[in-house]
């Protein structure tokens, strides 16, 4: 890819395709070569000049957005952004589409719509160049394992688990993760390798308001663990798996032997929020060493520095290495700053998450 971006917008609206051009010509690094209303209009386009990433609708004519985005993944892997409108259907149908490959989202009012996309002009110009540093298809899921009620570690040298011992009987351990781009695809391929004894979890995945509550909703339905959308003073037990909803904070507390969630409103903190500093740093004072800290795919360095007080607080810090990373970017900063213990492949993950070793016991090769 040469470093200007070359973006194909295919969305049913006109304002939409109308008002993207208009913003993001002249933007520094990005070339629109094309906006089609429908899938067909964009193939016939993509014929002469192929795009290096594409901003995809969900509802269009001829062809749906999530039937074209699956042919993109089979026939040439592309980086995908979808537009979807702030509705519960619209939300069901952009998590097939996330699951399908697509690295993003972004969101479009039903009124309106002009004003909002060039107020969130800088966001968008953000999201795009995150996308266009992506490699889609890089995760290929895994179907969950024949019995996972039974679940026996391997043998990998990566975790020395020799002398761990699961602990998934305890609710003194908590797994704390945060991801962003690239994440929604992690996170399914995590937590489908799960039992329901899995220790508690607690997540923060980078994603617009409305869009958690479906993402979680459709992972509890293929995950033997329970998976839910945080609301505040959530208890986090064994087998559940907390994510933070779209627009709010997310701290871990403990009261008495229990940890529980705050759900909150407040500023952006590295530019998000949710964001993963807000739930690392909470985690780094409430549970210390009890804690497992694990970043994943994604762009930008939020976490970076929870994970380095995780760390100094004696949790087990873990990245997610490179090559199995849809974008290196916050696993990266990360290691950058001295916070993370290991960077390990995805697949290791749910062993690790398994066994929930302390630092003490975990052997870095």
């Amino acid at each position: 890819m040469s470093n200007i971006i070359k973006l194909l917008i295919v969305d049913d609206s006109a304002v939409v395709r109308q008002v993207l051009t208009a913003a993001l010509d002249g933007v520094s690094g990005i070339k629109v070569i094309g906006a089609a209303p429908d899938p067909i209009f964009a193939m016939k386009r993509m014929e002469a000049e192929w795009p290096d990433v594409i901003i995809l609708d969900i509802e269009m004519p001829r062809m749906d957005g999530v039937t074209f985005l699956r042919k993109l993944m089979t026939e040439r892997p592309t980086p995908v952004i979808i537009c979807s409108t702030l509705t519960e259907k619209g939300a069901e149908v952009t998590m097939q589409a996330m699951s399908a490959g697509a690295v993003d989202i972004i969101t479009k009012p039903k009124v309106n719509l002009k004003t909002f996309l060039l107020e969130s002009k800088n966001t968008i110009v953000d999201v795009i160049k995150a996308a266009a540093q992506s490699r889609p298809g890089k995760i290929k899921l895994s179907a969950p394992t024949a019995n996972l009620n039974s679940f026996k570690p391997n043998n990998d040298p990566l975790l020395g688990n020799s002398h761990l011992k699961p602990m998934a009987e305890t609710t003194d351990r908590v797994i704390v993760i945060g991801t962003s781009t690239g994440g929604t695809q992690a996170l399914e391929y995590l937590f489908t390798q799960l039992p329901r004894t899995a220790p508690a979890i607690v997540v923060v995945q980078h994603m617009p308001e409305h869009f958690t509550a479906a993402f979680a909703k459709r992972l509890d339905g293929i995950c033997q663990v329970t998976i839910k959308e945080a609301e505040k003073n959530d208890r986090a037990l064994p087998g559940t798996v907390l994510i933070a909803p779209g627009g709010k904070h997310m701290l871990l507390h403990r009261s008495g032997a229990q940890y529980r969630v705050d759900v909150k409103d407040g500023p952006l903190v590295s530019r998000h929020r949710p964001s993963v500093d807000v739930l690392f740093r909470s985690s780094a004072q409430a549970a210390g060493s009890n804690a497992i800290g694990i970043i994943l795919t994604g762009m930008g360095d939020d976490g970076a520095h929870g994970m380095k007080e995780m760390h100094d607080a004696g949790a087990l810090t873990i990245a997610q290495d490179e090559a199995s990373c849809v974008v290196y970017g916050m696993p990266k900063e990360a290691v950058k700053l001295g916070g993370v213990d290991a960077s390990l492949p995805l697949s290791a993950i749910p062993q690790l998450i398994m066994q929930a070793p302390s630092r003490a016991l975990f052997k870095k090769h």
